[in-house]
This record gives structure tokens, sequence and C-alpha cells, in this order.
């Protein structure tokens, strides 16, 4: 028995894509049609429109917590996106982080989710070095919600605080105000190293309005923070430029003069690469639904490079350029070194058939045993413990793909060590120095979520197939474990439960269960940094591979402290 059992998905993997393709869609959308025109009759762009001139031509923008916010907020009209747009993109050839305020989604106001979507997104510009470029249009704090959105470590002030820890340790910042910027909202450009502003945009502590309560004084917009009087008065920005089109030109000139980048595979060599099996093919290999099984290396080769030259459908008949790492032993992981795009990286994968264990021999001789798909032994885990800790030596980032119920459980297993050897490698992980790059493909459950590099242990970027899950257990064990505690609760104040109201109890929890372990649940709470097409995760890794090939700092000591062994 394991910690957690795989759950069905009534759709196929193809069409549940076709469906996440279309809400996102939506939720691009923002505010709606109204508050797009009602932004451009500013003479104004939109955030997305914006975002879409700034990055190179045919330049790819890797989106970061398009889902953020989904689903909540529905008391004030919702928060699409959380009113802010994030993600990587290339700039003049140099990958940036870049944020922009949607100012069609409550005039770009601060909602709780919005403060923890930009911190991660300056948490990942801080780990891979990448420089970031803040378009600024918001209204500042969303005043309903000012307690979840003010005091906290995680909340307003963090983006200040980071904008400052940023600027110390040499990444560039470039704030284009294209809006107003309110309040204390108007510390983060400031707090850059380098400020535009247009005209017709405002950067005050107050408004009028509050002037006026607060001293008494009748005050114009441009007395109190418009582009002119900061240029000519204040001297708070650097360059003043008449409208969007013209900030966004000088951006890039200014970005097109930082000093070269540290080279990465040129276009050349990434072009003559090829994976051993197209993306396509994930749809046929990888299954979740219960009692169907699938080989994690027939996934690994639609995304790591292959040996030899393509054929004429541009993909190889050889076998990935995959060296496995101790393959006959702890089979429940999958283990090992490959290229993807060109970048060095360790892949470690949840095994999703059964495979076999060769036991040590007693009087009888050597046994064996059947290790069940999906889930993580002891000896996968010291293998994993070990093959992380030489990815580290090695200094290449290391890729994770979830598909686990959990650890191992039982009289044998925990005989066998279970806890400490899952301990020695959460251990390995969480002191990784190298990059750690997540994808959820199906489940992802309870102390295996941990160990693969779940959200708490710095993953550089997270993402998520649609239909994968997230949670302590699956939503089978944890249905009727919650139901009988509320059954208990109900029956301590004199209710009789019959089979009627267990039944009704039964499916309101697994309702409830099964909506907080979506991907879409995690992904509006920043759990997911990205919910991407399967068929293109090998695109979605280059990008991210790219993103830490630009900047990071692999010369940081690798230490795990105790091990258990």
């Amino acid at each position: 028995m394991t910690e957690a059992a795989q759950t069905a998905v009534p759709n196929s993997l193809r069409a549940l894509n076709a469906e996440f393709l279309e809400q996102e869609t939506r939720i691009r959308q923002g505010g709606g049609a109204k508050a797009v025109e009602r932004q451009h009759a500013k003479n104004r762009l939109t955030a997305r429109e914006r975002i879409d001139r700034l990055i190179d031509p045919d330049g790819f923008f890797q989106e970061l917590g398009l889902w953020s916010a989904h689903g909540m907020y529905k008391e004030h009209g919702g928060a699409p996106g959380a009113g802010v747009v994030t993600g990587i993109g290339p700039v003049e050839g140099r990958l940036h982080m870049v944020i922009a305020n949607d100012a069609t989604v409550k005039a770009g106001a601060f909602f709780p989710m919005t403060c923890k979507k930009i911190i991660r997104a300056q948490q990942v510009a801080m780990a891979a070095r990448l420089p970031l470029i803040y378009l600024v249009d918001s209204a500042g704090v969303f005043l309903p919600m000012q307690e979840d959105v003010f005091p906290d470590t995680d909340d307003f002030g963090r983006i200040f605080r980071n904008n400052a820890v940023i600027s110390a340790a040499g990444i560039p910042q470039i704030s284009a105000i294209m809006g107003f910027c309110v309040a204390g909202g108007g510390y983060l450009p400031v707090l850059c190293d380098t400020l535009l502003m247009t005209e017709g945009s405002g950067l005050y502590l107050a408004g009028q309005a509050l002037v006026k309560a607060a001293i008494g004084q009748d005050v114009s917009d441009e007395e109190l923070g418009g582009a002119r009087m900061h240029a000519q008065v204040s001297g708070t920005i650097d360059f003043r430029e008449p409208d969007d089109e013209a900030c966004l030109r000088r951006l890039r000139s200014l970005v097109a003069k930082y000093p070269p980048l540290r080279p990465v595979p040129d276009e050349a060599t990434r072009n003559r690469l090829h994976p051993a099996r197209p993306g396509e093919d994930i749809y046929d290999i990888f299954t979740d639904k219960p009692g169907e099984q699938y080989d994690a290396k027939d996934i690994i080769a639609c995304l790591a490079d292959a040996r030899g030259e393509p054929n004429t459908e541009g993909h190889t008949s050889l076998a990935p350029d995959f060296d496995e790492y101790k393959p006959e032993y702890g089979q429940s992981l999958v283990c090992g070194y490959a290229t993807i795009g060109g970048h060095a990286v360790g892949i470690v994968a949840n095994q999703g058939k059964l495979t076999q264990r060769q036991l040590p021999g007693g009087k009888a001789g050597p046994s064996k045993s059947t290790n069940m798909p999906r889930v993580i032994y002891d000896d996968s885990a010291d293998k994993a413990a070990r093959f992380i800790m030489d990815c580290n030596q090695r200094k290449i980032p290391l890729v994770f793909l979830h598909d686990t119920t959990g650890f191992m459980v039982g009289r044998d297993s925990e005989q066998g060590g279970i806890i400490r050897a899952g301990a020695k490698m959460v251990n390995a992980m969480s002191n990784c120095v190298v990059p750690k790059i997540v994808v959820i493909m199906g489940g992802s459950y309870g102390a295996g979520n941990y160990a693969m590099c779940g959200r708490a242990f710095d993953q550089f970027l997270a993402f998520g197939w649609p239909g994968s899950k997230c949670a302590v257990m699956g939503a089978a064990s944890a249905s009727g474990t919650l139901a009988m505690i509320e059954e208990k609760s109900r029956e301590r104040k004199g209710e009789t439960i019959d089979k009627e109201t267990h039944e009704q109890i039964l499916a309101a929890v697994r309702a409830s269960y099964n909506e907080q372990q979506d991907i879409r649940y995690g992904a509006a709470r920043g759990w997911v940094d990205r919910i991407i097409e399967p068929h293109k995760t090998r695109e979605e890794l280059i990008a991210a591979l790219d993103a830490t090939a630009q900047g990071w700092n692999y010369e940081q000591p690798f230490k795990t402290g105790v091990l258990q062994v």
C-alpha cells in the first residue's frame, strides 16, 4: 500500500490540453474588451501589447503565473492573472524577467496573489541573475483587501525589499512608468537602476484628493507627479518619453548597451538537435489510468537530445543520448545524464511501470520482489540521493519528472529504512546549488512531492501538465478519511449518520478534495509557475535551461550536512 492512490482523469490528455488552452485564452483577455478600450482611449497599450513590442520579434515569452488567482476573489469580481503579467523573454538577444501590471484588471491594483506573483518572478530572476524590466501601470493596493496585501513577509513591502537586494547583487533593473504609480507602489520604480516615464503618467505618494484632505493644498496631477515635473524639477526619472511606443524603443536601446552575454548553444547547433521521439508521442505513451503503465524512459526519449542525424521526419530512429545511472538498481526511479537543447542535465523521473528488485540472498539464495509503478522505494531514494550529489559535483541542472503516489509504506519498507533513505534524498535535493526544474506529469503526492523537489524546495521553475494533481494523498484515500472525521464530529453532536447521509458527506468531501488537488488550484495560488502543453515540454525545458545558462552562479559550494546512511 502506498501513501496515495492514482485517480482517473475522465478526459484524455490531448482533450484536457485543448480544454486548458481555451481557458487560458479567456484569462489572457484580462478585464475584458471594454477595459481594453478604456486603456486605448488613454493612448496607452495593454500589458500584453507592451510585452509583444518589447521582446524580440519571434522571441518566445515564457509566461509564468498565468493561472494566478484563478477562481479566487469572486466577491470582488475576480482578478484574471492576478492583474499582472510576468515571464521570461528575450530583449535584444538577452533573456529578461518582465513584470507588467495589467491595468485592465481593477486598474492594475495589487491583490494578495499579485504580490506573491511578483515576488515569485523576482525570486526566479535572482536565482538565474536575469535582468528585470518592470512595466508599471497600477493604482496601488486593492484597499478592500489591504490587510492581506500590506504587512507580511510575502506581501507588498517584500517587492521593494527585493528591488534593493537585487540591485545590490548587481542584477540590472529597468522600470518604465506607463500609467499611474501611486502611494507605496512608487518605491518600486525608484528602487530600480534606470527609470523611464511616459507623458500623461503619474508618480506620487498621494493623489489630488488625498493631498487636499491631508494638508488642504490644491494641486494638479502634473505638479504632483507628472513626467515633466520628475524630469525637470525632482530629477527622479532618467528618461521622459512621449508615449508607450517611444518608451519601449528606448528600453530596447538601453538593453542593447549591456555588456556581452555568457555563451549558450548557438542556433546552428540547436537546429541540429532533435529528440529520439516527437513530442506528440507523449499523448500515446503517458497514462494516469489505474492499472495502466508506461515507461518513463519513453517520455525521456521525447525530451532529451538524440544521437545521430535526424531522418526526413526530423527525428532519429536511434535511442536518446541518455546515460542511465544505476539502471539495474532502484528501478522505481529513473536517473541519468542527458542533454536537452544542447544543455547538459541530470534527470530524475518516477517510473510508471512495474519493475523488479533483486533482494539480498539468505539460506534460500537470492530472491526478487516487484516494485509498483509510481512509488518511491528505499533503494530508489538511495540511488537518487547519490545521483543528485553527483549532478551538483558536475555543476549541471536537475530536471525532476513527477508522477508519484509517494514513498512505499508497510513493514518491509519501514524495516528497509524508507524514512532514512527518503531523508537522504530530501537532504541532497534541498542543498542543491544547481538549478532545479520540475515537470508534474501525473500525480505528485505526499512526501514524494517533497523528495522530487516540491514547491518548498527552491525550484527554479515548476511546470504542470493539464490534468496533473498535487496533494498530500490521492482523493480516494483522503476522501474516506475526511468523511469519517466529519461523521464522527456530527455523531458527537447527536446527529444520526444513515447510509444516505454518509453518501452525501462522502460526495461533498470528494468534490472538495478533487478541486484542491487539481493543478489549476495549485497554479492559482502560485504553487506551479506554468501549465504547459505536454507535447511542448522539451521546448519549455530548453527555454528554462537557456535562462539558467545566462547567469546562474555555479561557484557556490555544495554541502549536505549530516546524511543518514
